[in-house]
């Protein structure tokens, strides 16, 4: 006795009694689209508030690193830079520099984490240099991502260590 053949299996989804597939109504995508936007609220500030703080942590790390590299041209010249020489004298060769053996960096110096230069000044009011960001704002003083990075800070020193 020949077997019937099988009907074909459907991969959609059931059908309703009236004959219609089933689909999420728009109620059910609203309150989907309500609980996305109340879970965005409460992450993306604490998201965005360590973005901040790891710009800030990028400043001092850098300023640690120029800190090591003024180091190294004062063993070689004797001095640090002046301020009018600047941090451009760690890459080239000021004039008077004669024992000079850089460069003291192998890329150019780097703009803090907001894109500004770096504020150096030698002789410092903190040090022999004073190396500073002033954080998101530009201006002295802050906290969070507005917070200074200083080479005179105690986390500055703690990080040399």
């Amino acid at each position: 006795m020949p077997l019937a053949p099988v009907p074909a299996r459907r991969h959609a989804r059931p059908l309703h009694a009236t004959g219609r597939r089933r689909g999420f109504t728009l109620l059910e995508l609203l309150v989907v689209i309500v609980i996305i936007g109340l879970l965005a609220t409460l992450v993306a500030p604490r998201y965005f508030d360590q973005v901040g703080k790891s710009n800030v942590k990028v400043a001092k790390a850098q300023i640690v690193a120029l800190e090591k590299a003024l180091d190294q041209y004062r063993l070689d010249v004797g001095q640090y830079p002046s301020t009018e020489q600047g941090l451009a004298a760690l890459l080239a060769k000021p004039a008077g520099a004669e024992k000079w053996a850089g460069p003291y960096l192998k890329k150019a110096v780097p703009p803090d984490p907001w894109g500004r230069p770096y504020l150096y000044k030698s002789p410092g009011e903190h040090g022999d240099v004073d190396l500073a960001s002033y954080g998101a704002d530009g201006q002295p003083g802050g906290t969070g991502e507005a917070e200074d990075a200083t080479s005179w800070s105690p986390a500055a020193a703690t990080a040399q260590r």
